[in-house]
């Protein structure tokens, strides 16, 4: 199960580190819908989507909030030194919540990577989807929130 649709959007809270800066819920509402991505550096397809989800997130940069945060999946994803490696090799330059603890992901209750969150500008759930491809799917949806046609 993950978060309901329509859901309000948990806080961003109980990170056992931050890499690129820090981010609350206060911080993300209001002004510009978010993504929030759940990957795990022991997941294949979060390094293969992740150059999408960079593209994405440059793409949209002045019209979406993103947040990365790393999911661990066994006791060797909690290397915070080997996270911030796989990060920097993987461009991602947004801000990462490190959820060694699991308490984000025990939030969302979700249980997948990658996945892909996208709230509203007032912190309301719009779309929800998990697995490998489904960019245009994201780009749609992303939009949609936007209040954007679709792009020809």
């Amino acid at each position: 199960m993950a978060l309901k649709l329509r859901s309000e959007m948990p806080e961003i809270e109980g990170a056992t580190t931050w890499y690129n800066g820090e981010v609350t819920k206060d911080d993300l509402l209001g002004d510009k819908p978010t993504l929030i991505h759940f990957w795990s550096v022991s997941c294949g397809l979060c390094k293969e989507a992740m150059p999408n989800v960079n593209q994405f997130r440059d793409d949209y940069k002045d019209e979406l909030n993103v947040v990365a945060v790393h999911m661990p999946r066994s006791e060797k994803d909690l290397d915070l030194e080997q996270i911030k490696e796989v990060a920097d090799e993987h461009e991602i330059t947004q801000p990462i919540f490190v959820d060694n603890e699991h308490k984000l992901t025990d939030a969302f209750e979700n249980e997948y990577v990658p996945a892909y969150y996208v709230f509203d500008k007032d912190g309301t759930l719009r779309h929800f989807q998990a697995g490998g491809g489904g960019m245009k799917m994201l780009t749609k949806r992303v939009n949609r929130v936007l209040g954007k046609n679709e792009k020809k």
